[in-house]
Order: structure tokens, then sequence, then C-alpha cells
């Protein structure tokens, strides 16, 4: 039988767990507006210094694994055209 301790670990471990996934859901739908952004830039149009900036920005999503980007772009209703 779980003594008082273990009880409220637990319950504090089930609280962390439900404030990461919340934070989960915020950063992929971060990622995927950022995302679905840098698809609609036209950089012959941009200074070269925002170019720079969306390149840093593309990179690191790039960096993500397949799955979370596609969580990503799933949280806002975008796809990845071929």
């Amino acid at each position: 039988m779980p003594n008082t301790q273990q009880i409220a670990e637990n319950s504090m471990l089930r609280a962390e767990l439900e404030l990461l996934m919340k934070e989960r859901e915020t950063l992929l739908i971060i990622a995927g507006a950022a995302a679905g952004l840098i698809a609609e830039l036209n950089t012959e149009d941009l200074p070269i210094r925002t170019v720079e900036a969306a390149d840093l920005l593309a990179t690191t999503i790039n960096k993500l694994p397949e799955e979370s980007l596609q969580d990503a772009l799933t949280a806002v209703h975008a796809t990845i055209d071929d």
C-alpha cells in the first residue's frame, strides 16, 4: 500500500508531466507557425538580415525529429508540399 509520501510524489510528478505536455503543445504550435511562415517567404523581396534570421529559424526547425515536425505542422493545420 502506497504511503502518503509516495502519493504526494506521484501527484507532483503527474502535475509536472501535465505542465510539460502543455508546454510541448505550445512549442509545437510555435514551431508549426514558424515553419509555415518560412515556407511562405519570398527571400528575393527581403533584406539580407531578415533572410539570415529566416535561415537560422529554418535550420533550427529542420533539426526537429520528423515526428515532432509533423506534430508541429498538425498543431497549426499545415502541410509540407513536396
